[in-house]
């Protein structure tokens, strides 16, 4: 690992990365799933491999990546992407480190599946995008399953969530506030990460009920350049200072740039070391001596 002495280690939460059959093929997977032909239908949609990665984590000095797939409809679909984050795993052990795509209407396929992911090393589940695979997060008959499952072995589930206002664009879903809560509330003992800074749930948090439920929730940033003025980062530190995850949602944006955004929102450098590496060290249960 790199391990920049400013922050002693830096993670990205937030990176999809892509087989290069499914780059090459791109065309063939557009008809294959709906909500991929959204999000990369697009020639300009930008896809990354493992070895991009890398190359973007050395150049910007990051330690290591949380990395999935994408979250596709098909679960065998989800298990060969899975099969190549696995891989990648191999290839950079301690740099890529793997959460596992399911679909959770795929019922006993897709816990095996996770079963199968976090008995070679996955760390987690997600990015999973109810509106893209067919289901909702208030289906307990598809979600209760999974959410236990993850309890029980004390694993995290990051989900996509968005904003309900603002601009329109592919892919942002309608996992809102509102719905995201709800589902919050009826998991209190699985750790849960709010992608996108949870559609702005953080916010609600100044509600002493909010941040009684959120007590185990967790938030990325991931395209928080694209969707929130650099302001945010100081709001959320007064609201969950230890419960914020840097995430690029990389390749969307590269790693120099938002390393950049971070160290010029006027933080501390306590509160910089938290949300740059700090929190997501914790709760990965990595141990500070696997940075030398």
């Amino acid at each position: 690992m790199i391990c920049d002495n400013r922050y002693t280690m830096i993670i990205d939460f937030h990176t999809h990365l892509f087989p290069p059959q499914i780059i090459q093929q791109r065309e063939e997977y557009l008809q294959r799933d709906r909500w991929f032909g959204l999000l990369y239908g697009n020639p300009h949609a930008k896809m990354a491999t493992a070895e991009d990665l890398i190359e973007s984590m050395d150049q910007a000095g990051v330690d290591a990546c949380v990395a999935f797939g994408f979250a596709w409809r098909d679960n065998k679909l989800c298990q060969q992407h899975n099969n190549y984050i696995l891989q990648a795993m191999i290839r950079y052990p301690g740099r890529i480190i793997g959460f596992a795509m399911v679909n959770p209407s795929q019922g006993e396929s897709a816990l095996l599946e996770v079963e199968r992911c976090a008995n070679e090393g996955m760390r987690g589940v997600g990015e999973l995008m109810p509106d893209g695979q067919g289901y909702t997060l208030q289906d307990e008959s598809v979600m209760r399953p999974l959410m236990e499952w993850l309890a029980d072995r004390d694993l995290p589930l990051l989900i996509h969530s968005s904003e309900p206002v603002g601009h329109a664009y592919h892919g942002k879903g309608t996992m809102t506030p509102e719905k995201v809560y709800r589902f919050i509330q009826h998991y209190p003992e699985t750790t849960i990460i709010l992608a996108h800074w949870g559609g702005g749930i953080l916010f609600y948090e100044l509600m002493s009920k909010v941040r009684e439920a959120c007590a185990r929730v967790y938030y990325d940033t991931a395209a928080s350049l694209f969707l929130y003025d650099d302001r945010i980062f100081s709001l959320a530190v007064t609201l969950a200072e230890d419960r914020i995850l840097w995430g690029t949602d990389y390749p969307l944006i590269g790693h120099d740039r938002f390393l950049r955004r971070v160290e010029s929102a006027g933080l501390s450098p306590a509160s910089v070391k938290k949300i740059l590496g700090g929190n997501a060290t914790r709760l990965l249960g990595l141990s500070q001596g696997e940075c030398p």
